[in-house]
């Protein structure tokens, strides 16, 4: 009987060491890490104009992750009181009680010194200092300053999601130019649109929190319109950066179609709400191909120097 009651406890001990494992994954927010890192790896193949070293890419996607999973966490810390109110994020693990914020918060600071001190020692001090820039953009102007205070909250908190791909290419040239800051400006101007699209969804959620996204504090032609609008300089953004960075036709054709297609999408987003018709499953269409829109630019940068050399 007591071996029994001695192989539940020990199920149940690793049970918990199990949970606690998912806790600190979820602090880290994996899939915003996910889309972040697909844009890091074409950079580095344009920067390179051709296949990257592996261990470099390798290097970089280890810092980089390390980075926005301190960032995120950190960012979780912070948020733990509005999480609580809000549907989408009240499975939290600091809002389930999965570990206390003093830890989660250890936690983060030390992916941030491992980020630092890997990609430092690993690629070269302008990738580490822009890694671990961006994680304190992101946390005092967008979480501490931002969301709570402006509607122009995630436009502006959005370069921080725009900076792997100035990782990227810093780690391969050590340096900076027109062609990363083009694609940075790609990234910037996708945010509002990509995440505007989610806040539709979750609008209750965020006026609940008292968090001022555009949905909450616009009517839905205004939020569309603003959406529509972002769209238009996205597609813009995406055909100038061709002739900046050399790439070819791949690239030209997949930007202009990819981009059409998401300029449509946004303009019926926009009709809708004109026409008082819009639901949430109509702007989580845009939000879905936002992603996807995302991926396959950014890959099609890569394709097409690799056709080139």
């Amino acid at each position: 009987m007591s071996a029994v009651v001695l192989e539940s406890a020990v199920q149940l001990q690793e049970l918990s060491v199990g949970g606690k494992v998912k806790a600190y994954v979820a602090l880290t927010k994996p899939r915003i890490i996910e889309l972040l890192l697909i844009t890091t790896i074409p950079t580095m193949f344009v920067a390179q104009r051709g296949l990257p070293s592996g261990w470099l890419m390798l290097a970089t996607l280890v810092g980089g992750t390390l980075a926005a999973g301190g960032a995120n966490a950190i960012n979780m810390v912070i948020d733990r009181d509005i999480d609580r109110l809000m549907e989408r994020t009240k499975h939290r693990p600091l809002v389930t009680g999965a570990m206390t914020p003093t830890a989660a918060l250890v936690f983060a600071l030390l992916l941030e010194v491992l980020a630092f001190g890997q990609l430092w020692a690993t690629v070269n001090l302008l990738s580490a200092v822009l890694a671990v820039s961006a994680t304190a953009f992101y946390v005092f102007i967008y979480t501490m300053w931002l969301k709570r205070r402006s509607k122009q909250n995630i436009v502006i908190g959005g370069a921080a999601g725009a900076v792997p791909v100035l990782v990227g290419w810093a780690a391969v040239t050590d340096s900076l130019s027109w062609a990363p800051v083009l694609m940075f400006a790609i990234i910037f101007i996708w945010t509002p649109p990509h995440f505007w699209a989610l806040a539709v969804r979750y609008r209750d959620d965020y006026a609940a929190a008292d968090v001022p996204m555009l949905p909450c504090v616009a009517s839905m032609e205004r939020t569309t319109l603003e959406i529509l609008l972002y769209t238009v300089a996205l597609v813009a953004a995406s055909a100038a950066l061709g002739p900046v960075a050399h790439l070819g036709a791949i690239y030209a054709v997949t930007a202009l179609v990819s981009g059409l297609i998401f300029l449509a999408m946004a303009v019926l987003l926009w009709r809708l709400a004109r026409a008082d018709q819009l639901h949430a499953k109509d702007a989580m269409r845009l939000f879905s191909y936002s992603i996807t829109y995302l991926t396959v630019l950014f890959c099609s940068m890569a394709v097409d120097v690799m056709v080139q050399h």
